[in-house]
């Protein structure tokens, strides 16, 4: 009797903790349910700036375009003073006409110490190939092709000068010489960009040459009247024969006109006779 209350008491304990315990996870389970969930974290996008940045590999002398510059997203705390940024004071386009003048590679944005704009000390500087030199000369509309010369275009320079003769000092003959071929324009006026095209009737042009040719363009311009011819982009010198290119080119007056041509009189038949003396012979003309 003893031993089967005993039994009942103990399955009486087994029964109780296991409710409890059923009792405390069911609990658990619906705090959990009622309690707010935690909120994941997301990262936040760091605020950003639109920078000026090349499009393509800038190398040192060249002549920027639009579509060489594009924005370009930038963390708003790595931008630095020097860079330019969209809305600022400067515009892709303020830069359009621009000359570099340290290598800019692409991605890399573009400050206004790497460029020298029109107008800035130094942009002509930046422009010249090393060891060139600027000149300037005087132009026409019919010296200077009417307009139609723009910077980075290449032209001969042409001389025409009066020349006396020596047997009539009172009489001058004109000529003219091509003294210098395929010379580069840097600048017709103070306009050194290349982006504008509008045909304007310009009074100075700006050549890139050697030492030597800015010489013989200094003595040319006090003998005489200097003149600009447009070359062609598209046909090759290089197919011409190198004594061609290298042969002086001069035209005189008298192949202009035919007025200057020496006259011509009429034919005369020439006689000639010998004249025999001893051993000696003599050949005598008779016209």
């Amino acid at each position: 009797m003893l031993v089967r209350r005993a039994g009942f008491f103990v399955l009486a304990l087994l029964i109780s903790g296991l409710t409890a315990v059923g009792t405390r996870n069911w609990l658990d389970a619906r705090l959990a349910d009622a309690r707010p969930a935690l909120a994941v974290p997301v990262p936040q996008a760091l605020p950003a700036k639109q920078v000026l940045v090349a499009n393509v590999d800038l190398p040192a002398g060249q002549f920027v375009r639009p579509e060489h510059l594009r924005w370009q997203a930038w963390p708003a705390d790595a931008v630095g003073d020097a860079f330019v940024v969209q809305g600022g004071a400067r515009t892709l386009e303020d830069f359009a006409g621009a000359v570099v003048r340290n290598g800019v590679a692409a991605g890399e944005p573009v400050t206004e110490a790497r460029l020298v704009r029109p107008g800035d000390r130094g942009f002509l500087a930046a422009v010249l190939t090393p060891g060139a030199r600027a000149v300037t000369v005087p132009v026409t509309p019919s010296s200077g092709v009417a307009g139609f010369v723009f910077p980075g275009d290449h032209v001969d320079v042409i001389l025409t000068l009066a020349i006396p003769q020596d047997d009539k000092p009172s009489h001058e003959r004109r000529a003219s010489e091509t003294i210098l071929s395929d010379i580069r324009i840097l600048a017709i006026d103070q306009r050194a960009d290349d982006q504008k095209k509008e045909v304007a009737v310009p009074k100075l042009a700006t050549l890139e040459v050697t030492p030597k040719q800015a010489e013989i363009i200094a003595v040319a311009g006090e003998m005489g009247k200097l003149s600009l011819t447009l070359r062609s982009l598209a046909v090759a010198d290089d197919a011409a024969p190198a004594a061609a290119k290298q042969a002086p080119s001069h035209t005189w007056d008298r192949e202009a006109t035919q007025l200057l041509a020496p006259p011509r009189g009429p034919s005369r038949t020439v006689r000639r006779v010998s004249v025999v003396r001893g051993s000696a012979s003599t050949e005598m003309e008779f016209k």
